[in-house]
């Protein structure tokens, strides 16, 4: 059976992937997740996912966007697969997915942040071709 990407288009849709989603952003509900999904969803955020057999094995949100260092780019905000299904190929068919919808969309570049001790997560970049550029930085909560 070939592996197919979907878009999120409905709200459906995004009750289908939102369960996926948790296991990666495990400080919402689902409803709580919904909600800033619909709320990012309004301003450009984008669900891709793959699905077999009715059930979503990994989900990829993310942003196309400008910026000077780097021009126009694919973000990936978010990018998880089910557990039980790591290492079937579904992430790395997702990847080349979005490879290809960046190229698509006049994006040059593929950006995302990982944990800094996502040591499998890192693996699974380094294999899909990707770089470690960099070291973001952030201020959790601003004083004031």
């Amino acid at each position: 059976m070939p592996i197919e990407v979907k878009l999120v288009g409905s709200e459906t849709d995004v009750a289908k992937v939102s369960s996926v989603l948790l296991q990666l952003r495990t400080g919402y509900d689902e409803p709580a997740l919904c909600a800033r999904i619909d709320e990012q969803r309004a301003r450009g955020y984008q669900l891709a996912y793959v699905e077999i057999d009715g059930r979503v094995l990994c989900v990829a949100g993310f942003v196309i966007g400008t910026k000077l260092a780097w021009g126009r780019h694919l973000y990936v905000d978010d990018l998880v697969t089910v557990e039980s299904r790591r290492g079937s190929g579904a992430g790395a068919h997702l990847v080349a997915w979005l490879k290809e919808y960046a190229r698509a969309n006049g994006c040059r570049q593929i950006h995302l942040d990982s944990g800094v001790t996502n040591f499998a997560a890192h693996r699974f970049y380094l294999r899909q071709g990707f770089d470690i550029a960099s070291h973001h930085f952030v201020i959790k909560e601003l004083a004031g």
